[in-house]
């Protein structure tokens, strides 16, 4: 009996997938991935993420943030991770650029936020895949307790409680929050 190896698909392939109706997707190794949509306590500390990496970017002029914007973290075969926010600088994304697929290069910040049903496992992989393509830091918000991780590489990491304040001067210059603005 043989086996018929089925054919990867591309970073490329993948920006034009339309996928199985209200999936959530990511492209691991050529091979579609279909993970659990993420709730309404997910969502709101992704849009909190969001807001303050935007008004950051805005406000200093250094880049942008997006939500759930491909990261593409590897090549041959590809692999495009769906960060639930990522912010990119204008050194990777200029401002007069928009680009209409991924992003050339990597995003300075990846921010994952945790779920329920989240294997801390699996947020380690993704986050060695982001730290190799690129990425300069991730921050893992956790809506259980109230903090923020921020790691600067997989084995380098300090979590932040909410009376903290977090600032990244590494990757985000001038960059400094209360935790407990995630979390309102």
């Amino acid at each position: 009996m043989s086996t018929v190896k089925q054919r990867l698909m591309t970073a490329e392939e993948f920006l034009n997938y339309s996928g199985p109706p209200n999936a959530k997707v990511e492209l691991v190794r050529g091979e579609v991935v279909t993970m659990c949509r993420p709730g309404f306590r997910h969502g709101l500390r992704q849009g909190r993420a969001f807001s303050i990496l935007d008004n950051y970017g805005r406000s200093t002029g250094r880049g942008r943030a997006v939500v759930e914007t491909g990261v593409v973290t590897e090549k041959d075969p590809d692999t495009v991770r769906g960060p639930d926010v990522s912010f990119w600088s204008n050194e990777q994304v200029p401002l007069d650029q928009e680009p209409e697929g991924y992003p050339d290069g990597f995003a300075d910040l990846c921010v994952e936020v945790l779920s329920p049903h989240n294997v801390f496992a699996k947020i380690l992989k993704k986050m060695a895949e982001y730290f190799k393509s690129g990425t300069r830091m991730v921050w893992i918000i956790d809506p259980e307790d109230r903090t923020v991780a921020v790691y600067r590489s997989v084995d380098q990491g300090q979590v932040f409680h909410e009376s903290a304040t977090l600032t990244c001067e590494d990757a985000l210059p001038g960059f400094s929050c209360p935790v407990r603005e995630f979390f309102i």
